[in-house]
């Protein structure tokens, strides 16, 4: 009389760990993966804010070099305070050369005035650029410079 063999079992069990196992690493990078997905999408938007508030830094500068605020404008500064709208502080300074080009009328120089402003954007509570907020992971940053004469 043939005797019963007996099957183990196992082999089943020890394939739906792995593939339990495998699933649950896959899913885990699919987090940390939509995770650096949205902190990168946060600092991009931060640092398109920082460009913005740099470029109005330039115009609000230019308009008070041109009105007639900033009459030294030697190396003249200010901070304007945007974080209530953007976030951001800009530090914004002004610098100006005068030449003489050229004759208005015969005999009388034309002087041309060119102004440097300069202006930098940032995420820090305090002043820009902030060289201690500098080395934080959320600190954004943009320089933006023009040049124009009268």
């Amino acid at each position: 009389m043939p005797s019963a063999i007996k099957r183990e079992g196992g082999f089943g069990a020890i394939m739906a760990i792995i593939v339990l196992v495998v699933l649950a690493a896959l899913a885990a990078a699919i987090l940390r993966f939509s995770a650096v997905a949205q902190s990168t999408s946060a600092h991009n938007l931060l640092s398109a804010r920082a460009l913005q508030a740099a470029r109005a830094g330039n115009e609000w500068g230019l308009y008070q070099a041109f009105k007639g605020s900033w009459t030294a404008c030697s190396g003249a500064s200010q901070t304007l305070d945007l974080s209530a709208s953007t976030g951001m502080r800009v530090t914004v300074s002004c610098d100006s050369h005068s030449f003489n080009e050229g004759e208005s009328a015969p005999g009388t120089p034309r002087t041309v005035r060119i102004y440097s402003i300069d202006a930098v954007a940032c995420s820090s509570t305090t002043s820009c650029p902030d060289n201690v907020g500098a080395t934080g992971p959320h600190y954004i940053e943009r320089r933006l410079q023009v040049q124009a004469s009268d």
